[in-house]
């Protein structure tokens, strides 16, 4: 049984659903206002975070320090450029195993987890090289 949720949260969840993809909070309250459900930012930072804690949403923090939230689907883990900020979705996942025994061995509700390399892309490291 799902949670009773407030009809901000509803209205969140809705545009997050629609975008499919990583989104400030910022930017979720611009798409709100845009299609005519507009909330204060106050509202859509607790509506995330209630949607957090519910393990409903998950949360990325970029190298900008910019926090980007989205729906929760399948772990999602990245290869990204410290330099241009380029993020490569990678599809291989070393930890899965390691969250079911971490699931076993503490009791530990598990939502998702991220993994996150953080170095050069190749078109930086070429630039780096020809300034050298």
């Amino acid at each position: 049984m799902s949670p009773k949720r407030t009809r901000n949260q509803e209205k969140v969840l809705s545009v997050l659903r629609a975008l499919g993809r990583g989104t400030s909070a910022q930017d979720l309250f611009v798409e709100l206002r845009d299609r005519s459900q507009g909330m204060g930012l106050a509202t859509v930072y607790r509506a995330l975070d209630s949607l957090k804690l519910e393990g409903v949403v998950q949360v990325r923090t970029v190298p900008s320090g910019e926090a980007l939230y989205s729906l929760i689907q399948e772990d999602r883990h990245h290869l990204t450029c410290l330099q241009c900020g380029l993020s490569i979705a990678i599809d291989e996942c070393p930890v899965h195993e390691l969250q079911e025994r971490l699931h076993d061995a503490y009791q530990f509700k598990i939502y998702y987890h991220t993994l996150e390399f953080f170095g050069l892309c190749t078109t930086c490291q070429t630039a780096q090289a020809s300034m050298g």
